[in-house]
């Protein structure tokens, strides 16, 4: 575990870029995996002469966590950081607010990719590239999470228009915050994004 740590990334869930730096964690990972795997089984046909020895076995076996280090790559793959253009026009209107980048939300029909979040008290506002964003079915989603969270007032609205949000940025600023409220609702949408 040391030796994945010297490629791990120093981006967190929710800091800008998250996404494209956990891609290319995932696939360095799955390919090591893969490639600890294959050099056993190697070395085991190498030395005895015969697929079937007990380095084979150890192969066959650390094919299981290579396998599931994949799938975390391929879920990471069809996914995309926030735009460097959204990212600066957003980073423009976001003093002293509490924001999450990179956030993607899986239930069992749909993916929700969303490229900026901003919480203050009990309001929920983003903005998604995805012109296509399914926002009712979003909202039924997050806000059975956050009902089973224990947050039962929170109101969340996600744009797809980019000056439509910023604007909705700068009334934000000017909200009461309740500061018991927003920390408990990042890490209730941090848990629960991929």
């Amino acid at each position: 575990m040391q030796f994945m740590r010297m490629f791990s990334t120093d981006k967190v869930k929710g800091t800008k870029g998250y996404l494209n730096s956990q891609k290319k964690y995932e696939i360095i990972r799955t390919v090591l995996y893969f490639g600890i795997s294959l050099s056993l089984f190697a070395a085991g046909y190498i030395q005895t002469g015969r697929r079937g020895n007990l380095l084979g076995i150890v192969a066959v076996l650390g094919c299981l966590p290579a396998s599931k280090s994949a799938v975390g790559a391929i879920m990471f793959l069809r996914f995309q950081s926030c735009s460097a253009q959204a990212g600066a026009a957003i980073e423009a209107h976001t003093q002293g607010l509490h924001c999450l980048y990179d956030m993607v939300f899986t239930s069992e029909k749909k993916n929700f990719v969303i490229s900026h979040l901003t919480v203050c008290g009990n309001t929920i506002c983003g903005f998604s590239e995805n012109e296509k964003f399914d926002e009712n079915a979003f909202y039924k989603h997050i806000d059975h999470i956050l009902k089973l969270d224990g947050h039962k007032n929170a109101t969340v609205k996600i744009f797809t228009s980019l000056s439509k949000y910023t604007e909705r940025l700068e009334q934000i600023k000017n909200l009461g915050e309740e500061e018991n409220v927003t920390p408990l609702i990042l890490d209730t949408l941090k848990s629960v994004a991929l």
